[in-house]
């Protein structure tokens, strides 16, 4: 049973999600938040209400995105700043992610199947687990020649200028 303070919480995410993008970004100014602003493309699903929760619980102390477990398929999220980000067990499936700041971002468990990361940073970034199919790393900025042989023999595709 949720204590009353965590059944408050629960229902201003769920409120969050419920509003329109622009509403949420007022939402997000007004919390002195909206650096996040790919928070408001999120669409209402179980995995998103509690990423909303965290993120809502104590905005103010906020460093680096926590979006654990959070469902971000299918969206365009180009450009996002994700440095640091805890992306565990994240579902970016078919996500493009093109010029992304992805540093130090824990991928551990996560899907990338069929994301587009052409362009993005992705220094010190970890990629335990994480499902890779057919997902486009471009040229994979930032990644050792181990991640990225270990990322290619999982299915993931580089672009590099004379490799096939």
């Amino acid at each position: 049973m949720l204590n009353t303070s965590t059944q408050n919480l629960r229902s201003r995410a769920i409120q969050f999600l419920e509003q329109s993008p622009q509403q949420r970004l007022e939402i997000l100014k007004q919390l002195g938040i909206a650096r996040y602003e790919f928070l408001t493309k999120m669409c209402l699903k179980e995995a998103n209400i509690a990423c909303i929760m965290r993120f809502l619980q104590n905005p103010s102390q906020l460093k680096f995105p926590n979006l654990m477990g959070a469902d971000l398929s299918g969206l365009i999220l180009d450009e996002v700043n994700f440095i640091r980000g805890n992306l565990l067990g994240a579902n970016l499936q078919g996500s493009s992610l093109v010029n992304a700041d992805l540093i130090f971002a824990n991928f551990t468990n996560a899907d990338l199947r069929n994301a587009n990361l052409n362009g993005a940073t992705l220094n010190e970034t970890i990629w335990l687990n994480t499902l890779v199919e057919e997902c486009d790393f471009g040229e994979g900025i930032g990644l050792t020649k181990s991640q990225r042989q270990d990322l290619r023999i999982r299915g993931g595709r580089f672009n590099l200028l004379g490799e096939n």
